[in-house]
C-alpha cells in the first residue's frame, strides 16, 4: 500500500503541475524552465524533468561527496512520464480562453500539488533531487532552509526568463503560496496515509485473531 500511496500522490502532482502550466498564468520556476528548454531545445516536458533529475543527482553527489541517490530518478521518471501524459490529454480538453477558467485552472492545480506532494512525501520514499540540494545548500552556506530554497527558484527563474518559459503571475503564487499549502495538508494527509497504510495490516492481524480463535 505504502508504492500506492507514493504512486497516488505522484498522480495527482503530475496533474496539478500540468493544470497550471495549462492555465498560461505562469509555472512554477523549475516547471517554467522544464516548459522554455521543450520550445527552445526539443524533446518534451517529461524529458526534461528526467534529464534535470539527473543532471542534480550528480551534482549534489558531487556537492555532498556522497554517492548518487539513484531512487530520485525513479521519482523524475514517474513524475515525467505523469506531466506529459497529463499534457496531452489536456491539450484538447482544457482550451483555457476566458480569464477567469484560467484562474480557476491554475488554482485547482495548485491545490492538487499540495495535496499529491504532501501525500507521496509521507512515503518517505525516492528523495526529490531539488530537495536534496536545498538541504546541500543550506549546509554548505550555513544559511536556512528558505534562503536556500529562494536562491535555487531565483536560479531555475533566471534560466526559465532566459529560455521564455511561461512566466507570470501565477509563478509569483507557486513560489509563495506552494509552501503554505504544502504546510496546510502535511497534516491531513498524513492522516489519511496513515489509515491507508495501518488498515491492512489491522484487518490482517484480525484475520489471524479470527483463526486462532477457532483453533
Amino acid at each position: 500500500m505504502k508504492y500506492v500511496v507514493y504512486a497516488g500522490g505522484i498522480l495527482l502532482l503530475t496533474l496539478g503541475i500540468a493544470l497550471t502550466i495549462q492555465s498560461n498564468l505562469g509555472a512554477s520556476p523549475f516547471d517554467a524552465l522544464l516548459v522554455g528548454l521543450s520550445l527552445n531545445v526539443g524533446l518534451s516536458v517529461g524529458s526534461w524533468e528526467i534529464i534535470l533529475a539527473c543532471i542534480l543527482i550528480c551534482g549534489n553527489s558531487l556537492l555532498s561527496r556522497q554517492k548518487p541517490e539513484v531512487l530520485g530518478l525513479l521519482t523524475a521518471f514517474i513524475t515525467g512520464l505523469g506531466i506529459d501524459i497529463w499534457l496531452f490529454l489536456l491539450q484538447n480538453w482544457a482550451p483555457f480562453e476566458m480569464w477567469y477558467s484560467k484562474v480557476c485552472c491554475f488554482g485547482i492545480g495548485l491545490i492538487i500539488i499540495g495535496v499529491g506532494t504532501s501525500a507521496y512525501l509521507h512515503t518517505n520514499f525516492a528523495p526529490i533531487p531539488i530537495d536534496r540540494l536545498t538541504l546541500i545548500i543550506q549546509k554548505l552556506a550555513k544559511t536556512n532552509l528558505f534562503l536556500s530554497r529562494t536562491f535555487i527558484y531565483l536560479t531555475f527563474l533566471l534560466a526559465a526568463m532566459i529560455l521564455n518559459g511561461p512566466i507570470g503571475v501565477g509563478t509569483l503564487l507557486t513560489v509563495f503560496l506552494g509552501g503554505v499549502l504544502l504546510n496546510f495538508f502535511m497534516p491531513i494527509t498524513k492522516k489519511a496515509v496513515d489509515c491507508i497504510l495501518t488498515n491492512p495490516r489491522a484487518s490482517q492481524n484480525h484475520i489471524k485473531d479470527h483463526k486462532r480463535s477457532i483453533t
